[in-house]
This record gives structure tokens, C-alpha cells and sequence, in this order.
């Protein structure tokens, strides 16, 4: 057998060698600009794009009961205006039995924050700080003094702060149609895309998109026991040491936990004031310490690892994409980053499974066949 010589010459070999690095780097700048342009157009769309990934989430949850309601014999429209009534019905009365619960322990907290104010004051009057009345009074008139210089900057913050909360409730309700329409019309779509696609790439892009939806229940499912877990442990640290508004202040808990980190900061900060406030510095170090170790617990244990078993991602996967989704969008960008990138994970396995499959009719063919040639019978 001849020997092949191609590369007997050393220029020619790292000639080679520098022009497939000079095309795979070319490739990669390309790919890299795609990805930036993508990225670019989600930020300038963002008051867009947001109220439909809430919608798609919202949906996930509505679903199963309208579609249940659906093979019952009801009119979409009809199973799809149930749902979300019943839903917004059942969030409301969460709401209004925690408001009620709050407003029936406002006064045993009111009591318990003058005894802890008394207590403050007492405590301050002693060793090591020995502070008088007067003394007291002269810091207070001095914390009053720098809020009123403060008061345009402060004024500023509550604008920018009602300016959030108004484009919030926007956002929410126009994803709460959304998810009507997205609840109503839904079954009609995948047939809508393939008929516009055509057939062949049609069939490939429903796939996908039935599996991007499998995705997004999974992240809703385990999003929701974490949070359940959050609220139990929490909510029983209250109960054991007594403090009050723990029913409520345990459902505060499961419902932040669905906003990435400022809900369960809020949450936990809510827990441990009342603890302070109502059972003393003692309660509250111990409160603290219970919600420090069960938010670690969860978002560097828990959280990860349910996500990845039901979103088939590995643990430090859902590490590195929560940080990159913070960093590049905020809150908002730790909350949907996780499904982005678990809808980016399914093209990724299909494509995947699309080429081996390529590849194996490609090396199951006999030679001088083309793929998708069907071997013709002998007359």
C-alpha cells in the first residue's frame, strides 16, 4: 500500500493546521455576534418579551385543568375564562386571609414593639453606652434632621419605586391575557406552525415545542416544592419559638419564593422582624440564623439539584446560569434564566438526535446510494 505523503512537508502541515484554526475562529466570532445580537434584541424588547414568558409560565399552571375541562366537552374560550377566574379567585383569597391574619396580630406586635422599645431604651441608658434621656433625644433629633435633608433623594426613590410597581401591575396583567389566549388558543398552534413551515421543517419545530412546554411544567413543579419546603421549615422554626403571624408569614415564604432572591429576602427579613419585635433580640438572632441556613440550603442544595433532575440540567449549570441571567437582567433574569436554558438544552439534545439519526441512515446505506434512496426490487 502507497504511503500517503500529504503531510510530509512540515509547512504544509502547520499551513493546514493555521488555516483550520483561522476558519473555526471565524466561525466562532460569528456565532458569538449571533448571540450578542440575540441578547441585544431581548434587552430593546424586553417590556415585550417579559409579559409573554410570564404568560407562557402563568399557562403552565392553567393548563391541565382547562385542558381536563376541554375533553369534558367545554368550549375553550369558556375553560380558559374559568381557570383564570378561579385561579385569580384562589391567589386572592390567599391574599386576604394573610391580610386578615396580619391585621388580627397587629396589636399583640404593637404591644410587643413598645416593650421592645423600652427594653432599647433601658439597655442604651446602661453600660457600656450610658446614655441619658437627653442623649437619646439629641440622636433622635439628629436621625430627623438627616431624613429631612435626605427628602429630595428620598422623594426620588418612592417615584422610581411607584414608577416599578406600575409598570409591574402592567406587565401582570397583560401576561394574565396573554395566558387567557395562550390557555384558549393553544392546542391550535402547533398545527398553525406547520402548516406555515411546511411539513418536513414543521414536524421538527412542533417537536421541539412540545418539549420546550414539558420543560417549562417541570421548572414550575420544582420551583413550587422549593418553595413549599422553604415555607415548612420556616414556618415551623416560627411556631417553635413562638412567633406570632407564622401561618401568614410561612405563605409570605412560599409565595416569594417564586420571585429569585428579593422575594426570599423580603420574606425572611419579615420573619425575623417580627421575631424581634415581638419575642426579643434572642428570638430574632435564632429566626435569623433558621432562615439563613434554609435559604442556603435550598437555593445552593435544594434548588439546584431538583431543577437539574427535572429540567435534565447538571447543578453547576443552574449555578452559572442564575449568576449570568443576575448579572445581565436583574431579578427578572434569575427567574427566567433557568427555563431559557433548559428550553436552549432541549434544541440542543434534538439537534443532537437529528444528526445521529442522519448519520446512522448516512452509514446504513449501501455504497454508491444516496441518502434517501429506496433500494429498487430486481424485475
Amino acid at each position: 500500500m502507497e504511503r500517503d505523503r500529504r503531510w510530509t512537508d512540515k509547512g504544509e502541515a502547520i499551513g493546514h493546521g493555521v488555516s483550520w484554526l483561522a476558519r473555526w475562529s471565524l466561525r466562532t466570532a460569528l456565532a458569538a455576534l449571533g448571540f450578542w445580537m440575540v441578547f441585544w434584541l431581548i434587552g430593546t424588547l424586553w417590556v415585550v418579551v417579559m409579559p409573554v414568558l410570564l404568560g407562557l409560565l402563568i399557562t403552565t399552571v392553567l393548563w391541565p385543568p382547562a385542558r381536563w375541562m376541554m375533553t369534558k366537552g367545554l368550549n375553550s374560550a369558556l375553560a380558559a375564562t374559568i381557570v383564570l377566574i378561579v385561579g385569580l379567585g384562589v391567589l386572592g383569597g390567599v391574599i386576604a386571609a394573610i391580610s386578615s391574619s396580619i391585621a388580627s396580630g397587629v396589636p399583640e406586635i404593637a404591644q410587643s414593639a413598645q416593650k421592645a422599645v423600652t427594653q432599647l431604651q433601658d439597655w442604651a441608658s446602661g453600660p457600656p453606652f450610658n446614655l441619658k434621656g437627653s442623649d437619646l433625644d439629641r440622636l433622635i433629633s439628629q436621625g430627623v434632621e438627616q431624613i429631612k435633608s435626605s427628602i429630595g433623594s428620598i422623594a426620588g426613590g418612592l417615584l422610581t419605586g411607584a414608577g416599578a410597581v406600575t409598570s409591574g401591575v402592567v406587565t401582570g396583567l397583560v401576561a394574565l391575557l396573554l395566558a387567557f389566549f395562550f390557555v384558549k388558543d393553544g392546542s391550535r398552534f402547533t398545527p398553525w406552525v406547520r402548516g406555515v413551515i411546511g411539513e418536513r421543517a414543521g414536524g421538527h419545530v412542533t417537536t421541539v415545542l412540545e418539549r420546550v412546554w414539558v420543560t417549562l411544567g417541570s421548572f414550575i413543579r420544582s420551583q413550587a416544592i422549593v418553595s413549599l419546603i422553604d415555607a415548612i421549615f420556616i414556618g415551623a422554626g416560627l411556631l417553635i419559638l413562638g412567633v406570632p403571624l407564622a401561618v401568614p408569614l410561612a405563605a409570605l415564604t412560599f409565595l416569594g419564593g417564586f420571585i429569585p432572591i428579593i422575594g426570599a429576602f423580603i420574606a425572611g427579613a419579615l420573619a425575623v422582624l417580627v421575631a424581634l419585635v415581638s419575642n426579643g433580640l434572642t428570638t430574632a438572632i435564632i429566626m435569623l440564623i433558621i432562615v439563613i441556613v434554609v435559604q442556603q440550603v435550598e437555593g445552593n442544595v435544594l434548588q439546584p439539584i431538583l431543577q437539574s433532575r427535572s429540567l435534565r440540567l447538571h447543578a453547576a449549570v443552574v449555578l452559572l446560569v442564575v449568576t449570568a441571567g443576575t448579572s445581565l437582567y436583574g431579578i427578572a433574569g434569575a427567574f427566567f434564566s433557568v427555563p431559557v436554558a433548559a428550553a436552549v438544552a432541549v434544541v440542543v439534545r434534538y439537534l443532537g438526535e437529528v444528526i445521529e439519526a442522519r448519520s446512522v441512515m448516512v452509514t446504513s446505506q449501501p455504497d454508491g446510494d444516496e441518502p434517501g434512496e429506496t433500494e429498487r426490487s430486481p424485475e
